[in-house]
């Protein structure tokens, strides 16, 4: 089976219709990180809480002061929106799609960790980069998961379509696939959020099952430049011809 590597989005759907808390791993292994959130974010402190999500306003804070284990929930692969997300296109996807994102996606969330698209999530907002109190979201979730990664990816391909720096959350210890983009010979960033979504949208479309499966799938709009590949990681580099 193939599993999907995907990125967050700083910006978020509000609302849901989920009730019933589910999360990828070890039950309770995410409790210091989220109640140090639900601290600051209740406590009406206004900069810390500022500081937190990255705005300068307060007014903008307002959406996402919440109680996060008392909050309408939504599956992840719905709740956020970007332009990734934006080119994935869920919410217009078949029923038979949206199973797939569901249970194939693992998105590297700045305050869940590792959640499978079918994870029942709070509308919330951390500031990619920022501390949440004291614990550093990047080593305190590498520390606590890659093992039960390690132990959930080890029978799966994986495609790996997150942006760098969630690198700092987990790192494949058995061979994986990573794309790159090129327009008119130049690395792009942001189209590459784009295509990120977009690759993962027509997968999901196909039921693609494996890096082989993969392979064979041809994207509008895009071509095979070259495939590298060192240790465990291959990188095909994809030109964009739009």
């Amino acid at each position: 089976m193939l599993k999907i590597l995907f990125s967050p989005s700083e910006g978020k759907k509000s609302g849901g219709t989920l009730t019933e808390q589910r999360l990828f791993g070890a039950e309770h292994s995410r409790d210091p990180i989220l109640n140090a959130y639900r601290e600051i974010v209740l406590s009406g402190d206004e900069e810390a809480i500022k500081q937190l999500f990255g705005f300068k306003k307060f007014s903008e804070c307002e959406p996402y002061i919440v109680d996060i284990f008392n909050s309408p929930l939504m599956h992840a692969i719905e709740r956020y929106q970007g332009v990734a997300y934006d080119y994935l296109e869920y919410a217009k996807q078949d029923d038979d799609t949206k199973s797939y994102l569901r249970e194939h996606t693992l998105i590297f969330s700045n305050l869940y960790g590792p959640l499978l698209g079918g994870d029942s999530i709070a509308n919330y907002k951390v500031k990619q980069g920022n501390s949440i109190g004291e614990i550093a979201p990047d080593k305190f979730y590498k520390e606590r998961f890659s093992y039960q990664l390690d132990l959930y990816l080890g029978e799966h391909d994986i495609l790996d379509l997150r942006a760098g720096y969630y690198d700092k959350f987990y790192k494949a210890n058995k061979p994986y696939t990573t794309l790159k983009f090129l327009k008119n010979g130049k690395t792009v960033s942001h189209w590459a959020k784009a295509y990120r979504g977009i690759v993962l949208r027509e997968v999901a479309r196909a039921k693609i099952d494996s890096l082989e499966a993969f392979g064979a799938l041809e994207i509008k709009g895009l071509c095979i430049h070259e495939i590298k590949k060192t240790k465990n990681k291959t990188e095909i580099v994809y030109n964009i011809m739009e």
